[in-house]
């Protein structure tokens, strides 16, 4: 056969190959690329649906936590998140086992956070639980502790206190169950703290000794934990989980300051809860979201909450924390924290910068009115400290 008649016969070969009953076949690689598009298109409008399940459930979560203050803001809250501006948040912390959105439980835990997006810094500021205050709506109960305005008067009532107290807005607030604060943790895979002091602590027992007993570092990260009261411990960690990280903000009667130790170890673990927070890894994952809808509520919306996100996020990158710090002083066989003028001033100009606002004088002595059957007991009860506030007044 010649090379002409070969070639021939194999183009016919091959063009028979290539028919069928209905016509030509297609090559295999259109198949191979038909089949891969058809791939990628299922796989493309299974992640969209599952993007809007997740989308769904998120706005779900959110709105669960939704609960009024039922007042009237000082300022346009929601003007202010849509032009991108400074805002105060108060968190207050409760220990109530589930929470519910009935007023219930102590707020031991409080402290003032302003979000600044454009110094893209977050300043918490602990405020001392046991202020002498009047509260807004409930004077008649003078003298209470600013821990009390909370469970008498609801939290509407709490934000106007410490708003006319320091003379600064309070745009929102997120209440939170500190017990939650475990879940939490353990859901953005824990987190790591240098420890101000050395000391042990027993959520059974509230003290250094007793089962659940975790031992803490000065200046470390590194804890132990045991079941038995100390005889053993386990190996050394440096990455706490819920439980370690609840111990670890709990302990007070063994800190050689008291409350303001403790709100330095809040302070401390909620920086670093919110660093693990606000990646989007954390705020994508359908559990992170439902626990803290669990064991939280607040007044900011699902729009803000978006907003936030997108628009806010950045300030978390540096945190700075502070206290408003008091003195003691007892009235009635009860122990209370009176803050000079000169402190109530130096917090009030630091929150109000934060939040790009003007100078103002500090806020009143005792944030609400004192009622004219109180005045006895709010002169008599400045003995020492609170001579000093009058001074200055």
């Amino acid at each position: 056969m010649d090379e002409n008649n070969y070639s021939r016969s194999s183009r016919r070969k091959e063009e028979e190959a290539n028919f069928d009953e209905k016509g030509p076949r297609r090559p295999r690689r259109r198949r191979r690329t038909r089949w891969l598009g058809w791939i990628l298109l299922i796989l493309l409008v299974a992640a969209i649906g599952v993007s809007a399940v997740f989308f769904a459930e998120f706005k779900s979560s959110v709105e669960s936590m939704q609960h009024s203050a039922k007042i009237t803001k000082a300022r346009d809250v929601n003007q202010l998140v849509k032009e991108g501006k400074p805002f105060s948040v108060l968190v207050l912390g409760t220990d109530v086992g589930e929470l519910n959105r009935d007023r219930d439980g102590l707020t031991d835990s409080m402290m003032v956070l302003t979000v600044n997006p454009t110094k893209q810094e977050i300043t918490m500021t602990s405020i001392p639980r046991d202020i002498m205050v009047s509260i807004v709506g409930a004077e008649e109960t003078f003298p209470q502790k600013m821990n009390a305005a909370y469970p008498i008067e609801g939290v509407g009532a709490t934000m106007q206190t410490v708003q006319n107290y320091l003379n600064v807005p309070i745009d929102f607030y997120v209440l939170v169950n500190m017990k939650g604060l475990e879940s939490l943790v353990d859901q953005v895979g824990g987190v790591s703290v240098d420890s101000p002091l050395n000391f042990q602590y027993s959520q059974e027992t509230a003290h250094a000794e007793g089962p659940n007993l975790y031992r803490f570092h000065k200046g470390s990260t590194r804890y132990e934990h045991s079941d038995d009261n100390g005889k053993t411990w386990s190996r050394s960690k440096t990455v706490m989980d819920g439980d370690a990280a609840l111990a670890f903000s709990r302990m007070r009667y063994d800190d050689p300051d008291g409350d303001y130790g403790r709100q330095l170890r809040q302070r401390l673990v909620l920086k670093a809860l919110m660093k693990q927070a606000v990646n989007l890894k954390s705020l994508t994952n359908p559990k992170f979201i439902k626990t803290v809808s669990k064991n939280a509520q607040t007044d900011i919306s699902f729009d803000n909450v978006l907003k936030l996100i997108t628009s806010y996020r950045v300030a978390a990158k540096n945190q700075v924390s502070d206290n408003l710090q008091g003195q003691l002083d007892m009235y009635g066989g009860i122990s209370y924290q009176m803050v000079p003028k000169t402190e109530k001033q130096r917090v009030t100009d630091k929150i109000r910068n934060q939040l790009g606002l003007d100078p103002k004088d500090t806020g009143t002595q005792f944030g609400g009115q004192v009622p004219a059957n109180g005045a006895r007991i709010a002169s008599d009860n400045l003995a020492l400290i609170g001579e000093q506030y009058l001074a200055n007044e």
